[in-house]
């Protein structure tokens, strides 16, 4: 009979602090027309972020309809963290500008590069 320790099975707790959103400004866009896919919320998003930075890098997003966000596998390895790993790689990289597009359906994380 195999014995097992249940508390070596528990669930690992997360291994990242809590990146927090001060200092991020966030902005909500929610179009009349639901977007086609990811390269138009791109757009928009792109579009946005040039009315709040002069020069910005895209650092991190994630798009609901494929459930798919950059950097990948971010958020797998921390799997109990209430933060998303797409979340806490683009604030901890430096992103000042979280814009929300269609409630979450596509977010996108800028970071300003200064010359």
């Amino acid at each position: 009979m195999i014995q097992q320790d249940f508390k070596t099975l528990s669930a690992p707790a997360c291994s990242r602090p809590d990146p927090g959103l001060s200092g991020v400004t966030l902005v909500e866009l929610n179009p009349e027309a639901p977007l086609k896919d990811y390269l138009e919320a791109m757009e928009l998003a792109k579009k946005e972020a040039s009315q709040h930075l002069e020069d910005f890098m895209l650092m991190s997003w994630y798009d609901l309809d494929r459930d798919f966000e950059s950097p990948q596998h971010a958020t797998e390895s921390d799997a109990e963290c209430a933060v998303p790993g797409y979340v806490e790689y683009g604030i901890s990289h430096g992103a000042t500008l979280k814009i929300d597009i269609e409630k979450g359906r596509f977010i996108f994380f800028f970071t300003p590069v200064e010359w």
